[in-house]
C-alpha cells in the first residue's frame, strides 16, 4: 500500500503526486526548505497532508541545526522555519494549525538541551501524523452511518489518503461505506486545472476496487439531473465558524447543482480544518496559482499566447448549500455556527 508521507532518519519521504497515476514515485527531502518547496509545488497537497508535512518540515529544520546552536539562535531558527513553511499556501488552515501546535511544543521544551528539543519536535510531528490517520478513520465511521443502503457518490477533487496522513476524509467516508459491505460507486469530477479527480481520486479508488467513473467538471450537473447520484461528498481546506467551506475550485458549482437536483451535499473534514477565528467564508484567503496550470497541460500549450488567465485554486461554498459536515468528532448539522462549536465543547 502506498504511503502519502513518512518520517525517516534521512528526511521526509512523500509520494510525488504530480506524476500519478502514470508513475508511483517517492522523493526523500533532507531539508525543511525541500519540504516547503514540495508543498508549494504540489508534490504533496490536500489540507490535512499539508499540515502533516509542515509539522515534519519544522522537525526536520530543527533536527539539522548544528549541535552547538545556542538557545537564542535555535529560537530564531525555529521562527524562520515556521515563517517559510507558513508562506507556502495560504488557504489550507491545517498548515497553520500544525505550525501552531509545533510552536506550543517548542515553547514547552524551552530551556532544555538541543537534542531533547529536537527529539520532542520529531515526536510531536509523528504524533500529528498518527492522529490524522486516526481522525480520518473516526470521520469515516461517523460518515458511513449516514448511508444505510447502496450508494452512488459524486466527489470533487481528491480527499483520499493522498490528501491526508492516510485513509482520507471524503474518500474516507466512501471507503468506510464500502468496508461496511454496502455496494458503492463513485463519479469523480476530473477537477481542472490540476486534475486531482482524474489522476488521484480515480487511482486511489481503483486500488480499493471501488467502481469509479471519471467525468469532466461540466458534466456533474447533467449526471445529477439524470438521477444517477445519491449523495455528493467533498473535502475541505478551510471551514469558517458558520460552516462556509473553502474547497477546490469548482466545488461551489457542484453544491449549487446538487441543491437544484435535491441531492444531499456533505463536507468531510477533521475538526482541525474549522477556523473558528473566521466568522464566515468571505474572510477565507483564496490562493491564486500559476497561470500555466490553466494554459498548459503536461507541457502542451492549450491557449493562445497573451490571453489573460485567472487561476484561483479554491472557491467558497456558502453553508446554506451544505447538508451536513462530517468530522472526526461527529456530524454537524445546521445551524453550523452552533453545532460545530458544540463538537469542540465551546
Amino acid at each position: 500500500m502506498y504511503k502519502t508521507i513518512e518520517w525517516t532518519d534521512t528526511g521526509v519521504v512523500m509520494i510525488d503526486q504530480r506524476v500519478l497515476p502514470l508513475e508511483e514515485k517517492y522523493v526523500c527531502l533532507p531539508r525543511y526548505q525541500d519540504v516547503a518547496a514540495a508543498i508549494r509545488e504540489m508534490v504533496i497537497r490536500g489540507a490535512p497532508a499539508i499540515g502533516v508535512a509542515a509539522a515534519m518540515g519544522v522537525a526536520l529544520g530543527m533536527k539539522n541545526l548544528p549541535p552547538d546552536t545556542e538557545d537564542a539562535a535555535a529560537a530564531t531558527a525555529f521562527g524562520r522555519i515556521c515563517d517559510e513553511l507558513a508562506a507556502t499556501r495560504p488557504t489550507a488552515v491545517n498548515l497553520f494549525w500544525a505550525l501552531r501546535r509545533m510552536r506550543r511544543k517548542f515553547d514547552e521544551l524551552a530551556g532544555r538541551a538541543l537534542p531533547e528539543v529536537q527529539a520532542g519536535l520529531i515526536a510531536e510531528a509523528r504524533r500529528i501524523h498518527e492522529e490524522d490517520i486516526a481522525a480520518n478513520r473516526r470521520l469515516g465511521e461517523y460518515g458511513q452511518a449516514l448511508f444505510t443502503t447502496d450508494t452512488t457518490f459524486l466527489t470533487h477533487c481528491n480527499a483520499g489518503g493522498l490528501a491526508t496522513g492516510g485513509y482520507g476524509t471524503a474518500l474516507g467516508v466512501i471507503r468506510a461505506v464500502h468496508e461496511s459491505g454496502r455496494k458503492v460507486a463513485v463519479f469523480a469530477d476530473e477537477t481542472r486545472p490540476f486534475l486531482q479527480g482524474a489522476r488521484l481520486t480515480a487511482w486511489e479508488l481503483q486500488r480499493l476496487h471501488i467502481p469509479t467513473t471519471v467525468i469532466t467538471d461540466n458534466m456533474a450537473g447533467h449526471i445529477m439531473a439524470q438521477g444517477k447520484i445519491d449523495a455528493v461528498v467533498v473535502g475541505a481546506d478551510r471551514i469558517a465558524a458558520n460552516g462556509d467551506t473553502a474547497n477546490k475550485i469548482g466545488t461551489l458549482m457542484v453544491a449549487v447543482m446538487a441543491a437544484a437536483c435535491q441531492v444531499p451535499f456533505y463536507v468531510a473534514a477533521p475538526l482541525s480544518t474549522v477556523d473558528f477565528e473566521l466568522a464566515e467564508g468571505r474572510d477565507i484567503p483564496i490562493e491564486e496559482r500559476d497561470p500555466r496550470e490553466v494554459t498548459h497541460l503536461r507541457g502542451a500549450q492549450l491557449t493562445p499566447d497573451g490571453v489573460a488567465v485567472a487561476n484561483p485554486a479554491f472557491d467558497v461554498t456558502p453553508h446554506r448549500y451544505i447538508t451536513a459536515i462530517i468530522t472526526d468528532r461527529g456530524v454537524a448539522w445546521p445551524p453550523f455556527d452552533e453545532t460545530l462549536a458544540g463538537l469542540t465543547g465551546r
